[in-house]
């Protein structure tokens, strides 16, 4: 048996229900379209970036090179595009959804209770302040991860490369032992941040039950100033705290989606210092214009000199050739690899134990370094 109250029929109720449904539906379908547009727009936006960072890296001269390692590069190419691609991806999303969310429970409040009010806004404020003093924390440990992320790279690039080496002189547990360091290292500082962040979503969801208590019990306070014998008014001002509450709780799901932003923000934003640190680095080496000509002739060179950056004196001083077509100048070794050696402690170089050009063995000390 149905129950009908006066001058409503269940046609009302089979309306407003469509109505709401078809709200959903088209709730999800924009979901599904921003969300296929922000990651479409995020792809995009990484592949550019990393095509722009590969060509100026090949633009690069061996002076530009020199303050760069190889390893720190491909972390900058791979992992740091990574980091901003997910940014961009999900900051999309967040960004159009919280604020129309704000805006919207912001509107349906105004006008209930300045004390209410003020309330909400005070937790807002203390949200802001948490937010900040986390990356404010976490934003140095993300920069060590990120250099400790281009040492991993460096040993385990030295190892893959010389691994026949590795396996001949038994140096196994020496080159594990190394990398096991750097590894420690960033699993210890990605553990702290981690520790920060699970702070975050507790702190927010008691922040939130504290805000509603906060709400009702001030509307409690309100609802006894009330005269008793104002009866619909009590009515009409309990149910604009109710109201109150519910919109409140909307204002605070949008702070915890831009949360959600912040938590990868500092990543994000030390990864894009990286990939700009690179990008702004000027090149020597400019792009020319090619021209094909059917000219065949003699290549020669008057008074050449050349001298490596920050040398002392020329490799090269006053030479003078000259090129004939299908001449052997000389055979060149590509694709050399050169492994960096770390010193173990802080000190000076007194001695060199070893010359230029000289084989060494695994163990043979190579410098005396007095401290």
């Amino acid at each position: 048996m149905m129950l009908n109250t006066a001058g409503s029929e269940t046609s009302d109720i089979l309306n407003v229900g469509l109505k709401m449904l078809g709200c959903t539906l088209a709730s999800a379908a924009l979901a599904i379209v921003c969300g296929y547009l922000s990651a479409k727009t995020a792809s995009g936006f990484s592949y550019t970036i990393r095509e722009k960072l590969f060509n100026h890296v090949m633009d690069m001269g061996s002076e530009e090179m020199q303050d760069f390692s190889i390893p720190s590069l491909i972390t900058r190419t791979t992992n740091d595009i990574t980091q901003i691609q997910m940014i961009v991806s999900m900051g999309l999303q967040m960004i159009i959804k919280s604020p129309i969310m704000a805006v919207w429970a912001v509107i349906k409040i105004l006008g209930k209770s300045w004390e209410l009010s003020a309330v909400t806004a005070a937790f807002v404020v203390v949200i802001c302040v948490f937010v900040l003093a986390v990356m404010a924390t976490c934003i140095p440990r993300f920069r060590i991860v990120q250099k400790l992320t281009d040492k991993i790279n460096r040993v385990a690039r030295e190892n893959l490369t010389g691994i026949n080496v590795v396996h001949a002189f038994n140096a196994e547990k020496y080159q594990n032992d190394k990398f096991d360091v750097p590894s420690k290292d960033m699993m210890n500082t990605q553990l702290k941040n981690q520790r920060m962040f699970a702070l975050m979503m507790p702190v927010m969801n008691i922040g939130m039950n504290g805000l509603t208590l906060a709400i009702y019990w001030l509307g409690a306070v309100l609802i006894q100033q009330i005269a008793l014998t104002a009866v619909q008014d009590r009515i009409t001002f309990f149910s604009n705290v109710v109201v109150f509450s519910t919109y409140a709780t909307y204002v605070v799901m949008s702070f915890m989606m831009l949360v959600m932003i912040f938590m990868m923000l500092p990543a994000a934003q030390v990864s894009a210092e990286r990939i700009n640190e690179v990008l702004e680095r000027d090149v020597n080496i400019k792009e020319g214009s090619v021209s094909e000509g059917r000219e065949q002739g003699t290549v020669e060179f008057k008074n050449v000199s050349f001298r490596y950056p920050h040398a002392s004196e020329d490799e090269l001083s006053n030479i003078s050739f000259k090129i004939e077509k299908g001449q052997t100048l000389g055979i060149v070794e590509a694709m050399k690899l050169m492994n960096e050696i770390e010193s173990e402690v802080d000190g000076v170089i007194a001695e060199v134990l070893v010359k230029n050009g000289e084989m060494v063995d695994y163990g043979k000390p190579l410098f005396r370094v007095k401290a």
